[in-house]
């Protein structure tokens, strides 16, 4: 009898302790989203699901954005990066659900944990991306050379192409 109240103990406790993985594991705190754009300085406008205007900023910059929309439910944010003489950009970010949410709650967090202690602390979720690096495409239409050439200037040239140019002489 002493040694079956001493496992239950045990049991307790471990059931305290683990109730939830994700929580544990994971954050229930807001998650940062970094923001870069060649070129910088572009304006930042970015707005959740409902359509609501939850920041507006210049690149480079980087903000808190909440992962829990609701009970079982993530948030969903759209991101415009604009700069005058550039083409808008827009990604979206969305939440997805996190690894330790499914796994770790099989293994060490239960039924307590899946259904109630993660999804009401947001835990559950995480962002799909936390870096967004865009490059503008300039809006000033390129001048045609008659030869085929197209003539971009070098701040249009996109970092990862600049050491694939060539220099031709006059």
């Amino acid at each position: 009898m002493k040694n079956m109240m001493c496992k239950t103990m045990i049991v307790l406790l471990a059931s305290t302790v683990l109730i939830s993985c994700a929580t544990i594991m994971g954050k229930s705190a807001p998650e940062t989203l970094n923001i870069r754009s060649t070129p910088d300085q572009a304006s930042v406008v970015i707005a959740d699901e409902s359509g609501t205007k939850i920041f507006e900023g210049k690149t480079p910059t980087s903000l808190p954005l909440e992962k829990k929309k609701g009970y079982f439910s993530g948030k969903k944010y759209t991101v415009k990066i604009t700069k005058e003489g550039y083409a808008e950009q827009t990604v979206t970010v969305d939440t997805t659900v996190n690894g330790w949410y499914i796994g770790g709650n099989i293994i060490f967090g239960g039924l307590i944990g899946w259904l109630i202690v993660d999804p009401a602390t947001g835990a559950m979720w995480s962002l799909d991306t936390n870096e967004i690096n865009a490059t503008l495409a300039s809006k000033q239409g390129a001048m045609i050379d008659p030869n085929g050439a197209v003539i971009v200037l070098l701040q249009d040239v996109p970092l990862s192409l600049r050491d694939k140019m060539v220099k031709v002489s006059q």
